[in-house]
């Protein structure tokens, strides 16, 4: 008898919301809506569902948009993915992640999220919820930090 697998799919993006300050580089944390039935009330960076006929990247620039209210003024791809495991349908999902570079201040949030917060990456650290956005904010941290950019982030050109 032979077990069926799990599928493995990628249909989400991550979406790590950065701007540069006076004081250094701040990451923009949602605090999920308390009425939310999947994980509410915990801080995480923007996520979202590939839609049809979307490329990764247009998801997370979308996301963005709809989430935030922001716009992306730079888009970067992480070089890695993470993954979670959904129970419900038996899936594995790899997770492509990227960084958006804003310089927009007002954020208007969508009835996803109750709150906002720009933080330090260490700050940003310790609220999120998920291990895998603790570590990717302080990998992104880290890689800004360089003195070389190239072979930390790619840069993906938005089309003006």
């Amino acid at each position: 008898m032979k077990e069926s697998l799990p599928e493995i799919n990628s249909i989400y993006i991550e979406c790590y919301v950065t701007k540069v300050t006076k004081s250094g580089r701040k990451f923009l944390l949602l605090k999920r809506s308390e009425d939310d039935n999947l994980y509410p009330g915990i801080w995480q960076v923007i996520t979202g569902r590939i839609e049809k006929g979307e490329k990764a990247f247009q998801t997370a620039l979308r996301e963005v948009r709809e989430e935030a209210g922001l716009e992306a003024e730079k888009l970067y791809v992480l070089p890695h993915t993470t993954t979670f495991y959904s129970p419900k349908d038996d899936s594995i999902s790899l997770v492509p992640l990227f960084i958006c570079e804003t310089g927009g201040k007002e954020v208007t949030l969508s009835h996803e999220h109750s709150k906002y917060i720009w933080l330090d990456a260490e700050k940003a650290s310790r609220k999120l919820f998920f291990k895998s956005q603790k570590e990717n904010v302080n990998f992104i941290d880290k890689g800004f930090r360089r003195k070389l950019k190239t072979g930390t982030f790619e840069e993906i050109k938005l089309q003006k």
